[in-house]
């Protein structure tokens, strides 16, 4: 009996619904605290052959510059560049970025180069959109692939003419930063969603009474208390860290490029009745000889092989001819009608979904054809 006992209220448990919930600084951001992108012109030296070469103009140009700037005065036409790559240089500085702090910095070769393995990339300032310079990349780059070969051959693995400079950056100069507005703060939600804003004011009003209020579905409102204006920092903390159960949107991502379908789990299926048969089309060609008798006369001047009415092909003569056996073949599976009742969860969907025992692209194919009916009760995606 006890144990009886035992296993139904094990049961019972495993039933329950189990939410987890989010912290918020996972769920948002802070307006007016984004991230901002740097972009910078530059060159990479120590190739050792592989760099873009004596074809391209403008690292050409810009050698001769680089040299100009120590005193070198040289013409473009008479630089070597086959131990240099001209590159573009990419890196992303955050809201609250000070002066010294580090950056990686991602490297891109925009012209011949073959690889920029062992290359170094030289000092190159890096301007944001307004064109100001916020930081400088220098050092040697981390290539995650290579290419070498001889005689011919080649082996490359990855994309050797794109690396990375971990740290490569240095910042120069700070963003203007500015997060609060007449005493109060926006919580931009990365997923816009009315019932999590709802949540998520509701959240921070448990431990700050009456500051928080949801402005739309991809906004929430914080006023800065009195006492805690001078303790921005800790005050966010404290916000950031609070967690909430956010509510997702039933949705049914398909990529038709590789085959993927994802769910989200509130995603229902009405009752339908599904049949679906596959229609496979098989076409192969063999091709054949048709050899003579050893002892066969020679074909007389002009004459062409000929078809017997049961499809082969005889040369005339001696001749030894090559044709070609073309078979189609058609194979429709046989698709009776199932019956799919009410579908409450994902497990149960999913379930009902591979009892049908078809493929990935005709389940996608079904999806659709169920969204046409009105029986998915989903936002259907298709990437």
């Amino acid at each position: 009996m006890l144990r009886t006992y035992i296993i139904s209220l094990i049961v019972l448990l495993l039933a329950l619904p189990c939410a987890y919930g989010s912290r918020i600084k996972d769920l948002t951001v802070v307006e007016g605290g984004r991230s901002n992108q740097l972009i910078g012109y530059g060159l990479v030296v120590g190739l050792a052959g592989d760099g873009d070469g004596t074809s391209n103009k403008g690292t050409l140009q810009s050698v001769a510059n680089l040299l100009s700037r120590f005193g070198v005065q040289v013409d473009s036409e008479d630089v070597k560049s086959d131990n240099v790559a001209a590159v573009m240089i990419t890196a992303e500085i955050g809201a609250f970025t000070r002066e010294g702090t580090r950056l990686d910095v991602v490297v891109s070769s925009i012209a011949d180069a073959k690889t920029i393995q062992g290359g170094v990339l030289l000092q190159t300032p890096l301007r944001g959109a307004d064109g100001v310079v916020y930081a400088v990349a220098q050092g040697p780059i981390a290539v995650g692939g290579f290419l070498g070969g001889a005689g011919g051959s080649t082996v490359q693995k990855n994309h050797p003419t794109v690396g990375r400079i971990p740290g490569g950056a240095i910042v120069e100069r700070e963003v203007p930063t500015n997060i609060v507005t007449r005493d109060a703060l926006n919580l931009l939600l990365l997923n816009p969603d009315f019932t999590t804003a709802v949540r998520m004011a509701q959240s921070i009003n448990e431990r700050f009474p009456g500051v928080a209020q949801a402005t739309d579905a991809s906004a929430v409102n914080v006023l800065i208390p009195e006492d805690m204006r001078a303790q921005l920092a800790n005050y966010l903390a404290v916000v950031n860290s609070l967690e909430v159960v956010p509510d997702i949107t039933a949705r049914v991502i398909i990529n038709e490029r590789t085959g993927t379908i994802v769910a989200t789990q509130n995603v229902r299926i009405s009752k339908v009745a599904i049949s679906h048969g596959s229609l496979t089309v098989s076409i192969s060609q063999n091709n054949r000889v048709s050899q003579p008798n050893a002892l066969a006369p020679a074909p007389p001047a002009g004459a062409e092989p000929t078809q017997t009415p049961d499809g082969a092909t005889v040369a005339p003569g001696g001749s030894t001819v090559l044709y070609g056996n073309t078979e189609t073949e058609v194979t429709e599976g046989q698709g009776g009608f199932r019956v799919i009742d009410d579908l409450p969860t994902l497990d149960q969907l999913t379930s009902a979904l591979n009892a049908l025992g078809v493929s990935t692209r005709d389940m996608m194919s079904i999806l659709q054809s169920l969204k046409a009916a009105g029986a998915l009760q989903a936002e259907l995606i298709i990437q």
